[in-house]
């Protein structure tokens, strides 16, 4: 049944999003992507009319989404926050390394003496 197998896949995209052992983001957001994809192609199977059972397991597929979509937001809010922080770390140390770089030149002096 599709139904069943899209709430499975819901279910272990919260279980990864929830899991704080994945220490490496990269692995995290490989296998996130994953199942993401999996569920897109199973949501184009999934078509009306449904029985008693589908209809409970969309309802619970429903609550299990909005926890799915807060925890994606806050993993997007740390990605940005990383981001946010190495280009200030990089824009601090190419002042350190090049302290001139960002001096402008205002105008120009002439000296009219002969």
């Amino acid at each position: 049944m599709v139904t069943r197998a899209f709430h499975d896949l819901t279910a272990e995209l919260l279980a990864v999003l929830e899991d704080r052992t994945i220490t490496e983001r990269d692995v995290k957001i490989e296998r996130v992507t994953k199942l993401i994809d999996q569920r897109d192609g199973l949501l184009s199977q999934i078509k009306p009319p449904f029985t008693a059972e589908e209809q409970q397991l969309g309802r619970a597929v429903l609550l299990l989404n909005q926890q799915v979509d807060h925890l994606l937001k806050l993993q997007k809010q740390e990605i940005k926050r990383d981001i946010q922080e190495i280009n200030k770390k990089k824009k601090s140390s190419n002042k350190y390394t090049n302290p001139y770089e960002s001096l402008s030149v205002d105008g120009v002096f002439y000296d009219k003496r002969n």
